[in-house]
């Protein structure tokens, strides 16, 4: 995994010397890039609070807690830490009591540079539970050249009921592949007013004639950009479908103005995001706690 620099001179063959030397910047500039990705992780996670009828948002003192539209932990209820004034332990505990509250289990992403120790150690002293691999936090510091996008098919932005119904069909069932439950992606996105009038929100689909193969989103805050619910229907994969919508959006981001864009890659979409120029600046553990069952 490349190493993210924290100090005021880039390594040599580091990514932050990579980065800072496409921004013609000192490597601390990278850092700072890294730190709104986090940022915008937060912004994006609040937004999905907003985005739902049974979403919740809570925060207060250095902690973020938002509640999605749907019951499952992972994705939807996360718990964040956006100052490092509060320990890890308050943040388990205060995550503990707002979930419990909502009925709900939780996750929190625990970042592998050093920053999220304390957060590490709360967890498992509370029996939370890692899930799957860690995740790498990929971020891209310039447009991406351009892909082609397969013969027949059309890829463009979408910004009524219509597409982000497709963009919600594609994810429903690409997320299938990873054991997401049905109902899941739809009812994080059941405000559909809400969302398409989000200014910070964009998205792609792409198409067969009628039929939505591929889809993808950005999310802005802070002059940065996030790309969010990359996914393609089983039966299109392997067509260079993955690697379009993403340079797509990701160009978009940039055209908008962000000055870098991230996003926190899946097992299969890892490979495509490196090989388009993607650069992992660190990996997400993911604690869990999992919802407790309905008394009988």
């Amino acid at each position: 995994m490349a190493t993210w620099p924290m100090t005021n001179s880039p390594q040599p063959g580091s990514l932050g010397a990579e980065l800072a030397d496409a921004h013609k910047t000192p490597a601390v500039e990278a850092a700072q890039q890294a730190q709104l990705a986090q940022r915008n992780l937060i912004a994006f996670n609040r937004a999905l609070t907003r985005w739902a009828t049974k979403g919740a948002l809570e925060e207060c003192d250095g902690a973020v807690f938002c509640a999605g539209g749907t019951w499952i932990p992972v994705v939807a209820n996360g718990a964040f830490r956006d100052d490092d004034a509060i320990s890890g332990t308050e943040l388990v505990s205060r995550a503990e009591a707002f979930f419990g509250g909502l009925a709900r289990g939780y996750s929190v992403k625990v970042r592998d540079n050093g920053e999220d120790e304390d957060v590490r150690r709360a967890c498992e002293a509370a029996g939370l539970a890692t899930f799957g691999d860690p995740t790498p936090e990929m971020l891209c510091a310039a447009p991406l050249p351009d892909v082609a996008v397969p013969d027949g098919l059309t890829l463009r932005r979408v910004d009524d009921e219509a597409g982000l119904r497709e963009f919600l069909a594609v994810n429903a069932e690409a997320y299938a592949t990873y054991g997401m439950p049905a109902g899941v992606i739809g009812e994080l996105f059941d405000e559909t007013a809400v969302v398409l009038a989000d200014p910070a929100a964009h998205f792609a689909v792409a198409t067969r004639g009628p039929q939505p193969l591929a889809a993808a989103m950005i999310y802005e805050s802070d002059g940065v950009a996030s790309v969010q619910w990359v996914g393609t229907v089983p039966a299109a994969r392997g067509t260079g479908l993955g690697a379009s919508v993403t340079t797509f959006v990701t160009n978009l981001a940039f055209a908008r103005g962000a000055s870098s864009v991230s996003l926190q890659a899946s097992p299969m979409g890892a490979p495509i995001y490196l090989a388009l120029g993607y650069q992992t600046i660190w990996h997400y553990a993911e604690y869990v706690r999992w919802p407790k069952p309905p008394a009988r």
